[in-house]
């Protein structure tokens, strides 16, 4: 199977925010990704093996440094972003959610996605300026979750306000919050609740902070000589995401 020069240009630019969006698609690599990829409810365009096009010619699809066995361009599913009235309605049904407040690192946001599968979260909210979900650094890190997760950019704050207004809760992680292991945390069986993940360096944003209820730290050991300054950021959600789930059991 011989790849067309127009055909390998495509595909490799799939690599490219700018380009990935006026195609609406975008390129996985891998062998397990491509299967995650098949089996999900995502529509695969095409599948590319380097037993079919040889080596040369995946080498130059590829965004990868060393090229997979295997590579599919996929079509991005709709309403991945949403605007204020729709990040408002966002969330209709009881449940544990997560906001992510500016994730900037394409490793954070991926390993986030897949720590978000493991917990069960009902959804995925990322601020507006989150590193693109479809970014293959990302996609890498998700190892496959980011074909089952439900995932969408939103307007955090309106998102936040709409669970306040149902009677949820919003928590967030601060430096100077409450003891996570003392504190008493509600698992969103009878209110839809939102834990919210800050920025990596500058943490939860001042307007936000204003609607969390509840300010949550997770301590050191000792307490009295953390040594780091604080936790990265997708170690945090899974510290996070693990007590609340612990308290189910």
């Amino acid at each position: 199977m011989e790849l067309s020069k127009n055909e390998i240009k495509r595909v490799k630019s799939l690599s490219v925010k700018k380009f990935r969006d006026e195609a609406g698609l975008f390129a996985v690599e891998g062998e397990k990704l491509v299967a995650e990829a098949l089996a999900s409810s995502f529509d695969v365009v095409d599948v590319y093996r380097t037993e079919e096009i040889g080596l040369e010619a995946m080498s130059r699809i590829s965004a990868l440094s060393s090229p997979s066995p295997a590579l599919a361009v996929v079509r991005m599913k709709k309403g991945l972003r949403l605007d204020d009235a729709a990040s408002a309605g966002i969330v209709r049904e009881n449940g544990l959610y997560l906001g992510l407040d500016v994730i900037r690192d394409p490793g954070n946001l991926g390993t986030i996605i897949r720590i978000s599968e493991w917990f069960g979260v009902k959804s995925v909210l990322a601020a507006h300026g989150t590193v693109d979900l479809y970014n293959p650094k990302v996609l890498q890190a998700t190892m496959g979750a980011v074909f089952r997760v439900d995932f969408h950019y939103v307007n955090l704050l309106e998102a936040a306000s709409s669970i306040r207004s149902l009677g949820g809760k919003v928590y967030g992680t601060f430096l100077n919050g409450d003891n996570i292991y003392s504190r008493e945390l509600s698992n969103g069986a009878d209110s839809p609740v939102m834990v919210v993940t800050g920025n990596e360096s500058e943490g939860i944003s001042d307007a936000l902070g204003r609607i969390v209820t509840d300010r949550l730290h997770i301590p050191p050991f000792p307490p009295d000589d953390p040594g780091s300054e604080s936790l990265n950021a997708a170690v945090a959600t899974a510290v996070t995401l693990a007590e609340f789930r612990r308290r189910l059991s």
